[in-house]
């Protein structure tokens, strides 16, 4: 399920797809092999940050934050956990990216869905890493969040200058 605070559907409007996102939603959970109800909160990075406090201890606003379920209360609906994201921020990822905010929003939406799977980047040995990228070639997706941050705090190295021979 979609949920998009009445700000944000003000602020991005038709950038919203919410049946789009329901869709990539569906289809991204099936294929991290999730199972039960994500309820997905598209929010402000005023309230991202408030949640990253609260929870998290954190005072800043993030991208998208996971909030895995405690064991299954009920076995015929199951629930796997939420996602907030903040519209705010992926709209300026995607902007650096140069990419659409539909598909920034859909690779926080499979990032999420990892940790609520269970994978944590901040703690494994590149499992979720793998799996992540894995995902993303299957979805279509480009460079996801762990390759960015991985890219971002590995300097590139600069091309060697190859000296060709002139020929007179």
């Amino acid at each position: 399920m979609i949920l998009i605070e009445p700000a944000i559907q003000t602020q991005f409007g038709r950038a919203l797809r919410r049946r789009r996102l329901a869709s990539f939603l569906e289809e991204a959970a099936a294929a991290t092999g999730l199972k039960g109800e994500v309820s997905v909160l598209l929010t402000t990075d005023e309230d991202i940050r408030r949640l990253n406090r609260r929870f998290r201890r954190k005072d800043q606003a993030t991208d998208v934050l996971s909030f895995p379920a405690p064991a299954p209360l009920d076995r015929r609906n199951p629930v796997a956990g939420d996602l907030a994201i903040s519209v705010e921020t992926a709209a300026r990822q995607a902007a650096q990216l140069e990419q659409p905010l539909a598909t920034e929003l859909q690779i926080l939406i499979l990032h999420g869905l990892l940790h609520l799977a269970g994978y944590d980047h901040e703690t494994d040995s590149g499992q979720m890493a793998r799996k992540e990228a894995t995902l993303r070639r299957r979805l279509g997706l480009d460079a996801g969040l762990i390759e960015r941050s991985t890219r971002s705090a590995v300097p590139e190295k600069p091309a060697k200058r190859v000296e060709r021979s002139r020929r007179p």
